[in-house]
C-alpha cells in the first residue's frame, strides 16, 4: 500500500517541483520595462536611440514647441495676447494676482517636468560605459549640451537671476538615474557651475556638424557664451562668441536672404545663421499645439500679436519689419508676427541659438571698456539688416545694444530674461491691460512656482518654494 502511493505521489512531486523551477526562471528574467539604463544602452546604436530621444524631449508643448519662447516675450513686452484668444498664456499676458499662476499651473509643471525628463534622457547617455570611440563621444557631447539647455532654461525661469545673487535658491541638480531621490534646490552658482563644465565637455568631445537641429561644437559654445553673458562675466562671454564668429564658419542672413530665411522650415545643413533650433518636421511635431499656430493668423489660434512700440523701432529699410504686419482681430488694427508661418507639413521650427545673437553678445560684453569692438559687432549685424548704423557712445550705445536684441531675438523667447538679468522694471505699451503695463522687478511673479505636484513629493523642496506662492 506505501508503494504504491508513493508511486501514485512521485510524477505529482516531479511536476510541482518542475513548475516551481519554471516560475523560478520566469521571476528572474528582467521585464524589457524593468530594464537599467546601463542594460538599455548596451550598443552605440542604442545609444544614438536615446539621444533621438533627447532631442524629441525638447520639443515638448511647455518646453521648446511653444511655451519656452513664447513665455520669454509674452512676459515682457514684445508679444501680447488679443482680445480674441484661446485663453492661452492668459496669466502671463496680464501678471493676474486672481487667476492662472497658482503653484499648479499645467504650463509650469509641463516645463518643470518637460526639463527634467529631457535631463534624465541626457544623464543616461552621459553615464553610459560603453568604450569612447568617435561616434560615442559625439553622442555624449550632445547630450552634455542639451543638459546645460534644459538647466539653462529651469534657472532662468524659476529661480532668481545669477546677476542678482549666485547663492539665492537655483533648481535640483540631478546628474545621475536613481528614482528614489529627492533633491533639493541647489545654489543658483552651483547650477551655473554645472552647465558651464557641461559645454566645456561638450566643446571637447564632439566634432561632427549634422544639421542645425543637432547641437555642434559650436553651437555649445555659443550656449556657452550667452549663460556667461548671464552671469554678468563679460570676459569669458565675448571669448565664446568670438570663438563662434571666427571659427564655427556660420554666416549671417542679409537683406535679401532674410525673408526666405524666415519662411523655410526645412533644418538647414549650410550653416546660415541657426546655430541650434528644435525642429518641427511633418512627422514630429506638435500639429495644434504648435509654436507657429499661435502665432499665425492663417491658422486656428493666432492669439499672439506684435507690440505696437516693437513694430514702430524698425527702420523703414529694415529687412526685419517685413516679418511684422497690420492686420485686423476683432475689429482691431493690429499687427500680426510672421516669425512662424509654416502651419502644415513640416512646421516652423523653434529658433534657440542664432549667429546674430552671438555679435549681439560680443558688442554687449565689450561694454563699457572698448566702445570701438562694440560698435563693429552690432554695426556687423545692422549692415546685414538692413538698418541705420548705430554711432551712440557710453549709456547710450548700452542702450541701442539692448534695444538691437530686442529687434533682432523678437518672439524667440529672449527678451523677458534681459529683463531679468538686467534687473529692470518691465514697462509695456497700452497694448497690455492697464493693470499689468508695470511690472517691477520685485514682482513676485517674475519667478514661476515650483509646481505643485512637486512640492507634494519632495518633502526637501516643500520649503523651498519661491516666495508668494
Amino acid at each position: 500500500m506505501k508503494h504504491n502511493i508513493t508511486t501514485k505521489l512521485l510524477p505529482i512531486v516531479i511536476l510541482l517541483v518542475t513548475m516551481a523551477s519554471c516560475s523560478k526562471s520566469f521571476v528572474e528574467l528582467t521585464p524589457p520595462t524593468s530594464l537599467t539604463p546601463s542594460q538599455a544602452l548596451s550598443t552605440e546604436a542604442d545609444l544614438l536611440v536615446a539621444l533621438r530621444g533627447a532631442y524629441a524631449g525638447l520639443r515638448g508643448v511647455d518646453f521648446y514647441g511653444r511655451s519656452i519662447p513664447v513665455m520669454g516675450d509674452i512676459m515682457a513686452d514684445n508679444a501680447y495676447q488679443s482680445a480674441l484668444n484661446t485663453n492661452r498664456y492668459t496669466f502671463f499676458n496680464d501678471y493676474s494676482t486672481t487667476k492662472g499662476c497658482t503653484a499648479g499651473d499645467g504650463n509650469v509643471l509641463g516645463m518643470w517636468t518637460s526639463g527634467y525628463s529631457t535631463i534624465l534622457r541626457a544623464n543616461n547617455i552621459i553615464n553610459s560605459s560603453l568604450a569612447a570611440n568617435a561616434n560615442i563621444d559625439q553622442y555624449k557631447g550632445e547630450a552634455y549640451a542639451i543638459r546645460a539647455l534644459c538647466y539653462f532654461t529651469l534657472v532662468r525661469n524659476f529661480a532668481t537671476p545669477y546677476a542678482d545673487n549666485p547663492a539665492a535658491l537655483g533648481v535640483p541638480i540631478v546628474t545621475t538615474y536613481n528614482p528614489d531621490l529627492k533633491p533639493g534646490r541647489s545654489k543658483v552658482s552651483e547650477v551655473y557651475a554645472l552647465m558651464i563644465d557641461d559645454l566645456n565637455k561638450a566643446y571637447t568631445l564632439m566634432t561632427k556638424y549634422s544639421n542645425s537641429s543637432q547641437f555642434s561644437k559650436y553651437a555649445a559654445k555659443g550656449l556657452q557664451a550667452k549663460i556667461y553673458l548671464n552671469m554678468g562675466d563679460k570676459t569669458n562671454a565675448k571669448a565664446a562668441a568670438l570663438d563662434v564668429i571666427n571659427n564655427g564658419g556660420f554666416t549671417l542672413v542679409t537683406p535679401t536672404t532674410h525673408a526666405a530665411y524666415w519662411a523655410s522650415a526645412t533644418v538647414r545643413t549650410d550653416k546660415l545663421e541657426t546655430l541650434f533650433e528644435v525642429s518641427s518636421d511633418a512627422v514630429a511635431n506638435l500639429a495644434f499645439d504648435a509654436l507657429s499656430y499661435l502665432y499665425s493668423q492663417a491658422g486656428n489660434y493666432g492669439d499672439l500679436l506684435c507690440a505696437d512700440d516693437l513694430y514702430n523701432s524698425f527702420d523703414a529699410t529694415d529687412a526685419r519689419k517685413a516679418l511684422y504686419f497690420p492686420t485686423t482681430r476683432a475689429g482691431v488694427p493690429v499687427f500680426g508676427v510672421n516669425k512662424y508661418p509654416v502651419i502644415s507639413g513640416d512646421l516652423s521650427d523653434t529658433k534657440v541659438l542664432r549667429l546674430s545673437e552671438l555679435y549681439l553678445i560680443a558688442s554687449e560684453a565689450s561694454l563699457p571698456a572698448n566702445e570701438g569692438d562694440a560698435l563693429t559687432y552690432v554695426n556687423f549685424l545692422t549692415f546685414r539688416r538692413g538698418a541705420n548704423t548705430i554711432t551712440s557712445s557710453g549709456t547710450q550705445l548700452f542702450e541701442d545694444v539692448i534695444k538691437e536684441r530686442r529687434k533682432e531675438l523678437a518672439f524667440e523667447g529672449d527678451r523677458f530674461h534681459d529683463y531679468q538679468r538686467l534687473k529692470r522694471d518691465i514697462t509695456r505699451s497700452t497694448n497690455y491691460p492697464a493693470t499689468s503695463r508695470s511690472i517691477p522687478y520685485s514682482t513676485f511673479r517674475r519667478l514661476l512656482p515650483i509646481p505643485q505636484t512637486e512640492v507634494d513629493a519632495n518633502p526637501t523642496i516643500k520649503a523651498q518654494q519661491n516666495p508668494g506662492y
